[in-house]
């Protein structure tokens, strides 16, 4: 059965995100290898969620002051539990700047929330300190089955002209030969790669869970909760027809992630 997106109209809900914990933190634990410091004094965690790339900061960096930046206050509180030796404070990325250069930024699954990444990148590179790092990690799924049923559904329901803006808005992340120019342009030293990952899933229900607590947030959050059942189910009969079972029942879930290293 698929698991409703609980929490106040507008926010995450970490116990949805959290279902699929594992998966979402490898790709932070991928990032953070990539991340070529033998130690840091200041970390920032920018779009912390429910702490668990936090908790990955600590145990590699034990001596900094490491602070989480998040927009959502039942993530904040989630991420404040589960990592103590961290500090967490509710804060836009698009308006942030930190008091001092920093040893890492370090984004994992954030930055494709925000617009104009020619500007934003080289922004957050300004921040690091000489010998640091900007590390961002962002999932590249705009043209996935997925995310295309994201939008059928969108533009055929009762519900269209509200989430026409929605469907215009979705962010679109840049080639990899772009941040590569635009952080090289800043003076950074860059590697970029990729990765796809593939989730084994429990059937189609799996993969609506995993959206509803991410990618179908901003379709979700505008409707009732009548509309919101209504939303996931015609979504979940879109994506029947391109992630089907297999022989165990499980569903496997591509999931292309990019992934940027940029060093001062």
């Amino acid at each position: 059965m698929t698991v409703r997106p609980r929490g106040a109209a507008g926010d995450w809900n970490p116990a949805l995100y959290m279902k699929f914990v594992a998966e979402r933190t490898r790709a932070a634990r991928d990032l953070l290898a990539g991340v070529a410091l033998t130690t840091a004094r200041r970390v920032a965690d920018l779009g912390c969620g429910p702490g668990n790339s936090a908790e990955l900061l600590v145990a590699r960096f034990a001596e900094a002051a490491i602070v989480g930046l998040d927009t959502s206050e039942a993530m904040l509180a989630h991420a404040r539990e589960r990592v103590p030796a961290a500090r967490f404070v509710r804060q836009d990325i698009a308006t942030w700047s930190p008091d001092a250069p920093l040893d890492l930024v370090f984004a994992n699954a954030a930055l494709q929330f925000l617009p104009d990444h020619e500007a934003l990148l080289p922004r957050l590179f300004g921040f690091v300190a000489a010998g640091g790092l900007l590390a961002v990690q962002m999932p590249i799924t705009l043209h996935e089955a997925s995310h295309a049923a994201m939008r059928l559904v969108a533009a055929e329901g009762s519900w269209a002209r509200r989430l026409a803006p929605i469907v215009h808005a979705q962010p679109v992340i840049a080639a990899f030969e772009d941040y590569y120019e635009w952080l090289a342009a800043a003076g950074a030293k860059v590697e970029v790669w990729t990765t796809t990952y593939v989730h084994a899933l429990d059937g189609v229900a799996g993969v609506v869970d995993w959206f509803a607590g991410s990618g179908l947030r901003p379709f979700l959050d505008p409707l009732d909760e009548t509309e919101r059942e209504a939303f996931l189910s015609r979504y979940r009969e879109a994506i029947e027809e391109s992630y089907a079972p297999r022989a165990d029942g499980k569903v496997l879930l591509p999931y292309p992630r990019l992934f940027i290293v940029a060093r001062r």
